[in-house]
């Protein structure tokens, strides 16, 4: 008995309400136009956005989940507060997982970089934090996305919002400091094309891993208090 053809396709699954929500609520957070600690009261955030709160509480749920949200006592969501500490930990996570991911990847970069050249030109047309943000993570993950291992694919992109939020400060807390973020952004992934193009997988992976560590030192550091 044949099948319905259609039944053998992947599911079209249409954009809801809900799904707008979470895209307009997660670019102010990440893009740092609604602060830490902000209220997410569903009610204002429904007015604002002209839909329901049902959409809006589905949101605020997705957005708890990735790491953007956090929910008080009482139920009240805010916009979460990174503190050093998890400044650190996706620090440690990006060193674990991307060099990894770029010896895994080598050998299919060597053959075709044309993505991550295509970034890099994009790149050096950003013209906010915000876009070189957006494009920094997309350049890192068209690498892992070469690695073709699914868990990690999966893993780092669970991971996406949070370090769109940790890259996006630290992004633009360095803008203060040096307005060459973005050339010294497309000079460093330059750098790594022509590694993948030209070197070893150990030397892709190597070169990866000093350039997430050059961020070290930007990281925000505990108060002499302590953190609990």
């Amino acid at each position: 008995m044949k099948g319905i053809p259609f039944m053998n396709s992947a599911p079209v699954r249409l954009r809801t309400r809900s799904d707008d929500a979470v895209q307009k609520l997660r670019t102010g957070i990440t893009h740092g136009e609604l602060p830490p600690g902000t209220l997410l009261a569903e009610a204002a955030v429904a007015r604002q956005l002209g839909v329901s709160r049902v959409p809006v509480r589905e949101a605020l749920f997705t957005l708890e989940r990735e790491g953007l949200v956090e929910f008080s006592a009482t139920g009240r969501a805010y916009v979460k507060a990174l503190q050093p500490h998890d400044f650190e930990e996706l620090y440690q996570l990006r060193l674990s997982l991307e060099p990894m991911a770029a010896r895994l990847a080598a050998p299919r970069l060597q053959r075709d970089t044309r993505a991550l050249e295509q970034n890099i030109a994009e790149t050096a047309r950003a013209r906010t934090p915000q876009e070189l943000t957006h494009l920094d993570l997309n350049f890192h993950e068209l690498i892992i996305e070469a690695s073709q291992q699914t868990r990690l694919i999966r893993f780092w992109k669970s991971l996406r919002s949070e370090m769109e939020l940790w890259l996006g400060r630290l992004q633009r807390e360095h803008q203060i400091k040096s307005k060459s973020t973005r050339e010294t952004t497309v000079l460093s992934h330059t750098q790594l094309v022509r590694v993948f193009q030209t070197q070893s997988p150990a030397a892709a992976e190597r070169l990866n891993r000093e350039h997430i560590q050059g961020w070290r030192d930007f990281l925000p550091v505990a108060s002499s208090a302590g953190e609990n």
